[in-house]
């Protein structure tokens, strides 16, 4: 009896957990994906061009640190930031106001045709919006809303606030109404449940929708480049423009410009990623 139950904790010892390694494999891969471009930008930012030409993936022999302050300099980055950051902001304010309240409504009013505004949101995110660039310049004209940062900013509101609806909708779904109804049961109007019970409860989502609203505003190009012809007025992605000539490029200056406008994204991700994942993964789970 005792060597059949030997055998059998001798049995049950010798069971081994799956091998971790593939996981480890594949873990390494993927960060090498997703470092490895923004290593080697960080190495051509330090480069000539012939170096660049001769070493375009390895380190640098002789640094030039010498790019990013030209790089700053002659892309005029005091200039292209602080435009890049009233755009941002104010993409970020009006995508959260504008999608906030549609979401709630979609989720807590019982609106009619819901169903309808949903499929229209699906496919508003799905079209782009560089098809109705023509009429939309020639309509922004007939306002006077081209070469301004708010006429820029209410295209942002338009492009991004679909996506950020449904996203806010789904984070939505899954909030208890218990506390709702308590507050409507008080007295409290509809904006005001909004305000002070349905808003603290869902800031996970509202800052998932910040992020990636401000990241898109941020590295935007497209519409700006298209809509803003003052010097004074371009956002940080048309700096690049300044280090190209007509038959040539300096692709030191071009890296280094690269890396000055990833730079503020790269610490607001690292600093808010936690918040940002765990809204983002609630938002999908959830809906």
């Amino acid at each position: 009896m005792s060597s059949a139950t030997g055998s059998a904790g001798a049995g049950r010892g010798s069971h081994r957990e799956p091998s971790k390694i593939p996981y480890y494999v594949v873990l390494t891969a993927l960060a090498l994906f997703a470092l490895g471009p923004l290593v080697i930008l960080l190495f051509n930012a330090l480069k000539t061009n012939a170096e660049i030409g001769q070493n375009p993936l390895g380190p640098p022999l002789s640094p030039v640190f010498e790019n990013f302050s030209n790089a700053w300099t002659q892309g005029d980055f005091a200039t292209t930031m602080v435009n890049s950051a009233i755009l941002t902001v104010g993409t970020v304010v009006g995508v959260c106001v504008i999608a906030g309240t549609a979401a709630y409504a979609l989720d807590r009013l019982d609106l009619p045709g819901t169903d309808a505004v949903l499929l229209y949101l699906f496919v508003a995110s799905a079209v782009p919006f560089q098809l109705f660039l023509v009429p939309l310049f020639f309509l922004w004209s007939a306002l006077n809303l081209t070469n301004t940062l708010f006429g820029l900013v209410v295209i942002y509101w338009a492009i991004f606030s679909p996506f950020a609806t449904l996203l806010l909708r789904s984070y939505l779904v899954a909030l208890p109404r218990d506390f709702e109804e308590a507050a409507r049961i008080d007295g409290a109007s509809e904006l005001q449940t909004l305000l002070r019970v349905v808003l603290p409860l869902s800031w996970p989502g509202f800052l998932t929708v910040a992020l990636v609203s401000g990241l898109a505003a941020w590295n935007e190009f497209f519409f700006a480049i298209t809509f803003i012809q003052d010097d004074s007025l371009k956002p940080v992605t048309t700096s690049f423009l300044a280090f190209q000539s007509d038959f040539s490029t300096d692709w030191g200056l071009t890296s280094a410009a690269g890396f000055i406008i990833i730079l503020p994204i790269i610490v607001l991700f690292l600093f808010l990623q936690r918040r940002f994942i765990s809204g983002l993964t609630a938002g999908g789970l959830k809906g």
